[in-house]
């Protein structure tokens, strides 16, 4: 069996009174991320994870900034799209690990919702996603709460 491993990262900034989706679920917080689609920074962490372990480019390259149709669009619909690119090319998602670094809100609260949103739209058991979160300890733009970072990995099998 083929096996491919694939590494994904995202920052977006964080803007006040702005929606803050992150695994797509909207968190109770006094500001969002901000983007030109939702920002959903852990959905596009993942999405840069499985396309890069397919060597399919990345997020930007399928869903540009500069393109209208991706503006303020849902992260899900892209994880999508990326799931059905992955199988266009003979592979299948194994899981999900993924780890975000902000000082606030606190998600525990929100994981179980985000790893459901997160398995309907691969496909995947939730238990074979994994978030996490850590902050960054009150220090530079993460801990000023003036950005929002993710970090993903992925498992690719071959069909």
């Amino acid at each position: 069996m083929k096996i491919k491993v694939g590494f994904g990262f995202d920052v977006h900034q964080m803007k006040e009174g702005h929606p803050f989706i992150v695994g797509g679920v909207q968190l109770d917080h006094h500001a969002g991320a901000f983007g030109h689609s939702d920002a959903d920074v852990l959905v596009h962490a993942i999405c840069d994870a499985i396309l890069g372990a397919a060597n399919l480019e990345d997020i930007g390259y399928h869903f540009p900034n500069t393109d209208d149709q991706w503006k303020g669009i849902s992260s899900i619909v892209l994880l999508k799209h990326c799931i059905q690119l992955i199988k266009d090319k003979g592979y299948s998602l194994g899981n999900i690990d993924a780890m975000l670094c902000l000082e606030a809100p606190k998600i525990k609260p929100y994981i179980a919702a985000m790893k459901s949103n997160l398995a309907e739209a691969t496909g995947l058991d939730s238990d074979d996603i994994s978030i996490k979160a850590t902050t960054n300890e009150t220090m530079g733009f993460i801990g000023r709460q003036e950005g929002v970072v993710a970090y993903a990995v992925c498992l690719l099998e071959k069909n």
